[in-house]
């Protein structure tokens, strides 16, 4: 592996024996902190969103698991 520092960028040459899903793992997670880098939330403000989506889904879907009950 071979890492380049350019102007503006970062080059990681990985090589072709390393299994895609590890690489794609390592992008999501340089992709997430892209994103997130000067987000104001806090770690509150995510799981109370995050426990909002889960509920709003299972109100959703919550028939597609209890039909049978």
């Amino acid at each position: 592996m071979t890492i380049e520092r350019t102007d503006g960028e970062i080059i990681i040459r990985i090589p072709d024996s390393v299994e895609f899903s590890e690489i794609q793992r390592l992008i999501d997670f340089i992709t997430y902190k892209e994103i997130t880098k000067e987000s104001k939330a806090t770690q509150e403000d995510v799981d109370r969103l995050a426990s909002e989506i889960n509920k709003n889904w299972w109100e959703a879907n919550k028939d597609r698991f209890l039909k049978n009950e």
